[in-house]
């Protein structure tokens, strides 16, 4: 498992060792990772390599400058970019070392003024942009120091230049890339793109989020000796979703594995019933019943025979609970969002096992918890209702539905809240999260889950190409096996959400939504492998 925690955590953290510990001792504990990683890099041919180190004035130039200064020491030609006042000590050994320090700024701006002349080879003049990129494109290594974890996103001038200019495929970013802001992932403008990030004592939540996983590259971690808090943000890995996979027993039967009840499907959408079927026969829970209307069962039946399928006329509510007893329901792929799937919500919210909402259920939803529920009468408010089920209740928008739901259910206002995801995507889900009293699975290129008391976990596996109508199918099936198979809601979503994205990647180009169950076997066995070795 990956903790990750905030900018503050890890400051809190670092103080007491600063305190106690000899001056630049914890810089070079990060100096001896961040080193380890440049030189494998580099194939371990440092000597005669061409080393770049963009340099801002902070520790985390200071740890470039120590890194670019032991491998100016092996042999390497090591040229610094400053756009501003460097590290002095470790500006001095590099130096010492053979390193050649160049003031930089963007075109047609004048040269800072504040890069120690006492310690620049040449500090005649600005270097000219042009031989600033050359010293870029010919490098065979970057180290990217400019920010440090409390840089603001986004790069100007200079800075800017020198990130634009960063080829990514050699690019190491030492903490965090610059202009990514390490707490939400926000990288507005421009920010440097690398290739590998290392970064010390804990991952920091942007690198995980957002446009900053995007900008971050294969991401390392360099420990530091830090006494950390509980982590604000977690990603699970291999091994701990090995250990959540349900594995039936040698006393097992179909129904003592878990039921799950499936409600899907309609004339107009009869294959997404067809999809999610196919994504929750993969995920644990020993016995399916389909609930759909005949033509949306008829698709269900030929595809899948192992299923049973109950077919109800739309909103028949009373069918729908007759169908039999089960320990989840999932509810909402290729549903039309329309009065009759009201009628089948309001019966849903009124079980009392976890219950599923995606897709044509999350409007209803919405309008019902701004509302309130036939199921409680009397009930204050939409929250208080899910408070009273006694069994959790997972929403599994995307960002589109995520918006409309908050302006529907909370009264939000839609734009500001795409705004706010840009800005803040896990601060704007657990404020949904708490408000709606429900775990929340925010889809995305890194997709969120998040449970009503602020915990929340980021799913790092994945891949562009599922980006492709019906794959958020397979994923809802899925999900809701595995809660019937016995999992909380928010290990439920958080394996379903990894499985979903490890079939992607497996899965053959261009993926199709169809191409993801018969997947899953290989994703399980990948993880499960993973695991055990």
């Amino acid at each position: 498992m990956r903790a990750a925690h905030t900018v503050a955590q890890v400051r809190a953290a670092e103080a007491p060792l600063l305190e106690g510990l000899p001056p630049g001792a914890l810089m070079q504990r990060a100096v001896h990772g961040l080193l380890s990683h440049a030189v494998r890099r580099l194939g371990r041919r440092v000597y005669g390599s061409r080393v770049v180190v963009l340099a801002g004035g902070g520790d985390n130039g200071g740890d470039a400058l120590w890194t670019g200064a032991r491998l100016a020491a092996r042999g390497a030609r090591v040229d610094v970019l400053a756009p501003g006042g460097t590290h002095p000590e470790s500006t001095a050994a590099l130096i010492a070392a053979g390193g050649r320090l160049h003031r930089v700024a963007a075109p047609g701006v004048a040269a800072p003024g504040d890069v120690p002349a006492e310690t620049a080879e040449d500090n005649s003049g600005t270097l000219p942009d042009e031989l600033v990129a050359t010293l870029l494109t010919r490098a065979d290594l970057v180290l990217d120091g400019l920010l440090g974890i409390g840089g603001r996103p986004g790069l100007r001038g200079a800075y800017a230049r020198l990130a634009e200019l960063a080829p990514p495929e050699r690019t190491i970013a030492v903490d965090v890339p610059s202009g990514v802001d390490a707490d939400t992932g926000a990288a507005p403008g421009t920010a440097v793109r690398a290739a590998l990030t290392v970064t010390f004592g804990t991952y920091k939540r942007g690198l995980l989020l957002g446009d900053g996983a995007a900008h971050t590259g294969e991401l390392a971690l360099v420990p530091i000796g830090l006494d950390l808090p509980t982590p604000d943000l977690v990603a699970l890995d291999d091994t701990d979703v090995a250990a959540l996979l349900p594995e039936p027993g040698p006393a097992d039967s179909k129904y003592t594995r878990g039921v799950l009840g499936l409600v899907g499907g309609s004339d107009r959408y009869p294959g997404a019933a067809v999809l999610a079927t196919g994504g929750a026969l993969r995920g644990g829970a020993g016995y399916l019943r389909v609930v759909a209307e005949a033509r949306a069962a008829e698709h269900v039946r030929g595809a899948h025979p192992e299923t049973v399928v109950t077919v109800i006329e739309p909103g028949d509510a009373e069918a729908m609970l007759a169908a039999g007893r089960v320990q989840a329901w999932a509810f909402g792929p290729g549903v039309v969002p329309d009065a009759a799937a009201r009628r089948l919500l309001d019966a849903l919210i009124g079980t009392d096992v976890p219950l599923l909402l995606d897709a044509g259920a999350l409007d209803p939803f919405a309008e019902a918890f701004a509302a309130g529920f036939p199921a409680e009468p009397g009930a204050a408010a939409g929250r208080d209702v899910l408070a009273r089920r006694g069994a959790p209740v997972v929403l599994t928008p995307h960002e589109g539905e995520f918006a409309r739901l908050t302006a529907t259910a909370l009264g939000w206002d839609a734009a500001e809240t795409r705004r706010e995801l840009a800005d803040d995507r896990l601060g704007t889900a657990r404020r949904a999260a708490a408000a709606l009293g429900a775990t929340l699975l925010l889809k995305g290129n890194r997709t969120l889950i998040v449970d009503q008391d602020g915990a929340a976990r980021v799913n790092t596996t994945g891949t562009p190409w599922l980006g492709s109508a019906g794959t958020g199918d397979v994923l809802t099936g899925l999900t809701g096996s595995l809660l019937a198979a016995g999992l909380g809601a928010l290990d439920a979503a958080s394996v379903a959400a990894y499985l979903h994205g490890m079939a992607g990647q497996l899965a053959p180009r261009p993926l199709s939504a169809a191409d993801l169950p018969a997947t899953l076997p290989a994703a399980i066995a990948h993880v499960l492998a993973g695991a055990a070795g």
